[in-house]
């Protein structure tokens, strides 16, 4: 397998601002809508891949293709369904997909997310697969694939007309990067129009299960043959990798898996599929600004706004309510100490904030019930009145207020079941600027090959010994904090979103072999 050269985010971006780059998501950077007074206001990215992405594209010149599912963004867009963005300086192309509601139904909450989602994450049981959910995946597939060609060939008629085009990009050179398991088929799509006039690129953010699990997906093989018709496809880490590869050698007589390379090859393809390991990072520097910025008083105004006594420690939990977090076994743990470890009652608070996700799909409404349940349950039978063991937040937090309550809580816990990676463990770390927490992580989670050194690792669905791993964090001496939070933020310092974007896009371009461009990465 290639090695990455290490070259900076700045440095690659000035080898694809040559290229056309072309990013696909399911969600959109810019979103139109209409305020209280009919005007149209823009939504900005607001933390995530979204605003990672956003200035490389913003750099490059590119298109982002996406779903347009703000009230406003028709009126916004013109004839070409597009807009120019950011709105005060126009940087780049925004090509909007429009999505019915009977698309988005089956779409993305059907076969996304109540067939991929919980199969990737090994959850077979929370598997509900209907034929129609899996026909207009493919509808929806198409119609992106539609939108990135139309793309393509209107770059390429602009280039042929403009000669100062010409002169800045590489004439017929455009890299399609593909975000996540919403499309699945479109390389495919893309691939059977346009042949190698682009380099296919995808990153799958969730887990790839082992073969046993998916050779139950439906349509499996049909979905492993959409993927690799990218030239590169990216997952967090090597196991995920190893699994990918192991269902595509099993399940597809016609590839060719060569497992010192990691690459496959299809007997009726004319090129390779690279599959490599990129462990996602966050955006620490900004991160670690918005934990700073807080005057001093705030850490007491939250506690004193939601009843946290000032005298004992503080767990936060920081969530989408998914069945995939693992907050019911949280829950569990935390019940279990305060039965077995009566110390503990009044000495530490667990502050849980969840952001309600998906609440179309019936699992995800049923969990809330659940959530509240527990904490109800837990807070009737351990609280008094001057505490309560759970705090439940529901009110929005700003990135200032969510990143100091990261920054002053004595200890985080990620609970997952199973995550792709999981960027809560990295932001939480990130926000720890005076390196005084504890990270429980489960090592279920992407993240633990990162951090399980210096965390503390948990098994979410032991019981018992997640409780007593909880007791060890409680208990844990300032000093052994303070060198296990230095060495995961050293970590994470080095696995961060910039460097996870320059290797995915130095990755991609090394694998065209006739652009001298590629050359420059590799020589700076």
């Amino acid at each position: 397998m290639s090695e990455s050269t290490g070259a900076s985010l700045d440095e690659v971006l000035s080898v694809l601002e040559a290229w056309n780059l072309i990013v696909v998501s399911n969600r959109q950077p810019y979103r139109h809508t209409y305020d209280k007074d009919d005007e149209i206001v823009v939504d900005r990215p607001a933390g995530g891949l979204t605003a990672g992405l956003d200035p490389a594209v913003q750099q490059t010149d590119g298109t982002w293709v996406a779903w347009g599912d703000g009230d406003a963004d028709r009126e916004a867009s013109d004839d070409d369904n597009t807009v120019r963005v950011p709105p005060e300086d126009p940087a780049y192309t925004l090509k909007r997909v429009w999505l019915s509601e009977s698309d988005v139904a089956d779409y993305y909450y059907g076969f996304s997310n109540r067939v991929l989602w919980p199969l990737c994450h090994s959850l077979e049981e929370k598997v509900t697969f209907e034929n129609r959910h899996w026909e207009r995946y493919r509808e929806v597939n198409r119609k992106f694939a539609d939108s990135v060609v139309d793309t393509i060939d209107t770059d390429s008629a602009v280039e042929t007309a403009d000669s100062d085009v010409i002169g800045e990009r590489v004439d017929g050179h455009t890299v399609v990067w593909f975000q996540d398991y919403h499309f699945g088929l479109a390389p495919q799509f893309v691939r059977e129009s346009i042949g190698d006039e682009a380099l296919l690129s995808q990153f799958w953010h969730i887990p790839w299960p082992e073969r046993e699990v998916f050779r139950d997906c439906p349509h499996g093989a049909e979905l492993l043959r959409g993927l690799l018709a990218n030239d590169l496809l990216g997952l967090h880490i090597p196991a995920y990798c190893a699994n990918f590869l192991d269902c595509v050698s099993t399940m597809l007589p016609e590839a060719a898996v060569d497992w010192e390379e990691w690459t496959v090859s299809l007997a009726d393809a004319d090129h390779q599929t690279h599959v490599r390991a990129f462990p996602m990072g966050v955006d620490t520097e900004r991160i670690a600004e918005h934990a700073a910025a807080p005057d001093e008083g705030f850490w007491e105004r939250f506690r004193a706004d939601y009843g946290i006594p000032d005298d004992q420690q503080v767990a936060v939990g920081i969530d989408r309510l998914d069945y995939t977090k693992g907050i019911p076994e949280r829950l569990a743990a935390i019940e279990h100490i305060l039965e077995a470890h009566p110390n503990w009652r009044g000495e530490f608070t667990y502050v849980q904030k969840a952001t309600p996700s998906r609440t179309e799909i019936p699992e995800y409404r049923e969990l809330g019930r659940q959530v509240d349940r527990d904490i109800e349950r837990i807070n009737k039978r351990f609280g008094t009145d001057e505490w309560q063991p759970i705090i439940e937040i529901d009110d929005y937090l700003t990135e200032e207020a969510l990143y100091g309550l990261c920054r002053y809580s004595d200890l985080a816990i990620v609970s997952s079941l199973a995550d792709g990676m999981n960027l809560v463990a990295l932001e939480y770390v990130s926000a720890q600027i005076d390196r005084n927490g504890v990270l429980l992580l489960s090592e279920r989670a992407g993240a633990d090959e990162l951090l399980g050194d210096a965390a503390v690792s948990i098994d979410p669905t032991d019981t018992e010994t997640f409780a007593s791993r909880l007791d060890l964090a409680l208990s844990m001496p300032d000093e052994e904090r303070h060198r296990r939070m230095t060495a995961l933020r050293s970590a994470v310092a080095t696995t961060n979103i910039q460097s996870w974007m320059a290797e995915v896009f130095e990755s991609t371009l090394t694998l065209d072999q006739s652009a001298d461009t590629t050359t420059d990465v590799r020589t700076r």
